[in-house]
């Protein structure tokens, strides 16, 4: 018998589950999943957020740029990466969760070349650390393999839903930290395909990018189920994001996207050019900073019309926010309508 993850399920989850299952339903009578142009779209924000959580410093210009096959000017490893992702989020959807041999298959591909070791368990300790210290102690590795064994069996028996079976699998995966480097894209990507397999449309959504925007949260929320030694607190987070991904307006036919006034008045603000958050909050006249982030600042970031022009630092003081190509595009072309208007 395999071991089973120790998690809790609680009403709030249970409602989040519900509520994601309904919000689903509302997305698939759209047909999303026939739009060649969002799977590209959401493809390019998906592997440029994952990647900017780790440091990267490339745009989301230049990670279409690359995706398009052609050249740019940028540190030789954040392109490699950046390449490196692409190959996997190409091939992901032909892997099995389940089976150990298509994991590592895919830390080679993510990894190679950019480590001595791709697709190889570590083969020494590892520690996490963070702004206070050390955040985690990875088990010895002796025991990945084991411990690996094991999660991927829970994995192939459980019964669990997929939400919180992917969300499970993304925390004991980063507790395990079974690589040498590599395990927070890993564990994300793994996680968006127990997701796609169960629902197509994940592959539509940007998820990694929602992560991306509250990476810090992201960090607290793995850090909490640690101490509290059971996934619960990070289900519930990946279950909040999830929602929201859900709940994004989608990219209709037009060259443009269905923007909220929110978020039209954000795009409007950085007409004029790169503005940080006070001075954005300053010129659309909004004092409350949470509602900022929540309305405005985290749905134009998750579609892609705004990035951030330190990534590499997303807390740094003197953080700016730009428009990107897609963003402008939506801006000039004044497609502000509300999505129930």
């Amino acid at each position: 018998m395999t071991h089973t993850p120790p998690y809790t399920i609680t009403p709030q989850i249970v409602s989040r589950i519900e509520q994601i299952g309904e919000a689903i339903g509302k997305a698939e009578t759209l047909r999303v999943s026939q739009d060649l142009r969002l799977r590209r779209i959401n493809r390019i924000r998906t592997i440029r957020g994952s990647l900017a959580i780790e440091g990267n410093t490339l745009s989301e210009e230049q990670v279409t740029t690359l995706f398009d096959g052609k050249l740019v000017v940028a540190p030789p490893k954040d392109i490699l990466e950046a390449r490196n992702a692409i190959k996997a989020y190409d091939r992901y959807e032909r892997w099995d969760p389940a089976r150990e041999a298509h994991l590592l298959e895919a830390h080679h591909v993510l990894m190679g070349g950019l480590i001595d070791t791709p697709g190889q368990y570590r083969r020494g300790g590892v520690i996490v650390a963070g702004p206070g210290g050390v955040q985690h102690v990875g088990p010895p590795p002796e025991r990945v393999p084991g411990h690996m064994s094991d999660l991927l069996g829970w994995l192939q028996d459980t019964e669990e839903h997929p939400l919180i079976a992917s969300s499970v699998f993304h925390y004991e995966f980063e507790f395990i930290h079974p690589f040498e480097d590599g395990n927070g894209r890993m564990g994300r990507l793994w996680q968006t395909l127990i997701l796609t397999r169960w629902k197509a449309i994940f592959a539509l959504l940007p998820v990694e990018s929602l992560i991306y925007t509250r990476q810090q949260d992201y960090y607290r929320a793995i850090r909490q189920s640690s101490t509290q030694g059971e996934s619960t607190p990070f289900i519930d987070f990946m279950l909040e994001i999830m929602l929201e991904a859900v709940r994004l307006p989608q990219i209709s036919d037009q060259e443009t996207d269905q923007v909220s006034d929110q978020v039209a008045k954000l795009l409007t603000a950085l007409r004029k050019g790169p503005g940080t958050a006070v001075e954005l909050m300053m010129d659309i006249g909004l004092s409350h900073r949470p509602t900022f982030r929540k309305n405005y600042l985290q749905p134009a970031v998750s579609m892609g019309l705004i990035e951030m022009t330190r990534p590499e630092s997303p807390t740094a003081r003197n953080q700016k926010y730009r428009l990107t190509p897609h963003g402008r595009r939506v801006q000039e072309a004044g497609n502000t309508t509300g999505p129930n208007e």
